[in-house]
């Protein structure tokens, strides 16, 4: 599915996701989730955290955790620990970036699209982004996990973006790699570009209005 085309003549701004999309992040968050759960004698496989943890706000995470494995540990408390850990790995070294990010964040910016990141991550992930990568002057706004009640799927957070850049969804696209992303940005009423990972290959991506390989390959058909 390469067509139609999400970017049209009224789009004004580019409503990035973060994890997945422009931070190749999922596999360290497995490899943490993974830590995690060894420690309350769970062996967390590749294919369970692909199909059920992959894109999901940590809190959530947890809760599935707990519920779907019977740990007998509250879902906060598990949540905290994984927090923790994600918060050590940042204070070494920020996620590192997808293939093509930089370069295209800077060539939407430099088209004179307005950009935002819409994650369900952490604010502390995305700040290390910017920072790290000398990119926060081309963001606008950026919406994250603590700014909202109801994170993706839920469209809260394409919603507070849109409100922060002053744009109605048909001047937006949106840029995810899951399901959930997806569905937070079609509920919300913006198009929607999927850029699949290993990790969510298998999701249903019916509602996109698009799907591309790869950041470079959407934006060379699309630009």
């Amino acid at each position: 599915m390469t067509s139609p085309r999400a970017i049209s003549q009224s789009t004004r701004a580019i409503l990035f996701d973060h994890d997945g999309t422009l931070i190749d992040s999922e596999q360290v968050h497995y490899e943490i989730w993974r830590t995690v759960l060894r420690q309350h004698g769970v062996s967390l496989s590749e294919a369970f955290y692909s199909d059920v943890m992959a894109g999901i706000p940590v809190a959530q995470n947890a809760v599935d955790a707990v519920t779907m494995f019977n740990l007998p540990v509250a879902a906060e408390s598990l949540a905290e620990e994984k927090h923790e850990q994600t918060r050590r790995y940042l204070a070494g070294q920020p996620f590192p970036l997808m293939p093509h990010a930089v370069q295209t964040i800077k060539k939407c910016y430099q088209s004179g699209y307005q950009l935002a990141i819409v994650t369900g991550g952490s604010r502390i992930s995305v700040e290390r982004t910017l920072e790290a990568r000398n990119l926060r002057h081309m963001f606008s706004a950026t919406v994250s996990v603590e700014d909202v009640t109801d994170s993706k799927p839920a469209p809260d957070c394409y919603l507070l973006a849109m409100k922060k850049l002053g744009r109605q969804p048909h001047e937006c696209v949106a840029v995810e790699d899951t399901e959930h992303g997806m569905r937070a940005a079609v509920n919300a009423g913006v198009p929607c570009v999927v850029i699949p990972t290993v990790h969510s290959a298998g999701h249903n991506f019916n509602d996109a209005t698009s799907r591309y390989s790869s950041l470079q390959a959407w934006w060379m058909l699309e630009s």
